[in-house]
């Protein structure tokens, strides 16, 4: 069974729509990333699967439960959204026990969530003192609190630093590692490629790719990477290349070839041009999310949703 599925999932507010049509399919167990420019409708989306915003129209399940009855699959359910919201004189474990108590949840939980992100050891300190990392690590340690089947993550690596990335990242795995459904909100191709093996890609509201990481990766055609043994060769070899109708680009002093390596050796040779240089470049999940979407690579650090 998926985690989530839904149908004609669409919302307006007024004449503006937001999120249109959109058909998500979130397999039971996965690392799903879900990512897209700004405005692309991701945090809208994530609202309206946690029950916060009502859908304009579409139908839809998560774990099993209707999308138009969120009691019926909340409980089950835990989530991040934005910046956590805790006290900050009151300790990491005080914290967590106030909203356990909100929750009519059993305290029994609490130091086993800590444990299982890492703050087991910093629990009765004030979390004003905490270090953001762990302030995000608390936050998801909240959302565990109810034991939940599916969880979802908006931006958890945003502001963090580079070590604080990484343990996010462990930290994620690991969750899906437990047979958790892991839904994660980025901003960070980079990051959507080391940790999810499912990704969503929508573009103003809509669907344009869903699937495994490793299709959307094969998918992209791989560069090849040219360099000819003499500089005087590159301009020469520039002009055979885009006449043959391969687009070609200069990087430095290497040409970056849409091609086969074969093909691009052939016409080398064929004009009489040697390489000392002749590599394909399998292309990343960025530049397929740069294709999908229309997206510059100049905005590759500026893809949250906004609103």
């Amino acid at each position: 069974m998926d985690a989530v599925s839904t149908h004609g999932l669409t919302k307006r507010f007024g004449s503006r729509i937001v999120v249109d049509d959109l058909a998500l399919t979130i397999p039971a167990g996965s690392v799903c990333g879900f990512v897209g420019p700004n405005g692309a409708g991701k945090t809208t989306t994530i609202r309206m699967l946690l029950g916060l915003v009502r859908p304009s129209a579409g139908t839809g399940t998560v774990l099993g439960g209707d999308l138009a009855d969120p009691p019926s699959y909340l409980g089950r359910v835990g989530a991040l959204i934005e910046a956590p919201a805790f006290y900050p004189p009151l300790s990491g474990r005080d914290n967590l026990r106030a909203l356990a108590r909100l929750g009519q949840i059993s305290s029994a939980v609490i130091d086993p969530a800590l444990e299982r992100v890492g703050l087991l050891g910093r629990a009765g300190d004030r979390y004003g003192a905490y270090s953001l990392g762990m302030k995000q690590r608390l936050g998801i340690a909240a959302a565990l609190l109810a034991g939940p089947e599916l969880l979802i993550l908006d931006e958890p690596s945003n502001g963090l630093d580079p070590a604080g990335i990484v343990e996010m990242r462990g930290l994620i795995r690991s969750l899906a590692g437990d047979g958790m459904t892991v839904f994660v909100s980025s901003h960070l191709i980079a990051e959507i490629e080391q940790i999810c093996d499912h990704v969503v890609v929508i573009r103003s509201g809509r669907l344009v790719h869903q699937g495994p990481v490793a299709t959307l990766r094969a998918s992209r055609r791989a560069d090849v990477a040219v360099r000819p043994e003499h500089a005087s060769d590159t301009g020469p070899l520039l002009g055979v290349l885009e006449h043959a109708g391969l687009p070609a680009r200069l990087d430095v002093d290497t040409i970056v070839v849409e091609a086969g390596a074969a093909a691009v050796n052939r016409l080398a040779m064929e004009h009489g041009i040697v390489l000392v240089h002749l590599a394909e470049q399998r292309r990343s999940l960025e530049d397929a999310f740069f294709d999908l979407t229309g997206a510059h690579a100049g905005d590759g650090h500026e893809l949250a949703e906004v609103g």
